[in-house]
């Protein structure tokens, strides 16, 4: 029963205290959000600003298709580096079910 007791407790000290923080931080960052200057919010958009101009709707989609062949390079060397660990994997199960 005490441990009961002391769960109960602990959970609602958690709960207040985890109430009290996430209320700061809220406060705090809706602050900081509010007080931003315009010309940090277009920082924040990597220069892409005001996007209903054609140039920047071109400017975003040609960073997308490079972020897009980026990964894609990393995806196909992940998958050349699983294949040779798995080409590995097989010769040492082949060599031992020859033993």
């Amino acid at each position: 029963m005490a441990q009961k007791d002391n769960f109960a407790g602990g959970f609602l000290l958690g709960t207040v205290i985890g109430g009290v923080v996430g209320g700061i931080l809220g406060s705090v960052l809706a602050n900081r959000a509010a007080t931003q200057s315009p010309d940090q919010e277009k920082l924040d958009t990597e220069g892409v600003g005001n996007l209903d101009s054609e140039e920047n709707i071109e400017l975003a989609r040609r960073r997308l298709e490079d972020k897009i062949a980026q990964l894609n390079l990393v995806i196909d060397d992940v998958r050349d580096q699983l294949g040779h660990v798995n080409e590995l994997n097989n010769i040492k199960e082949v060599q031992e079910e020859h033993r």
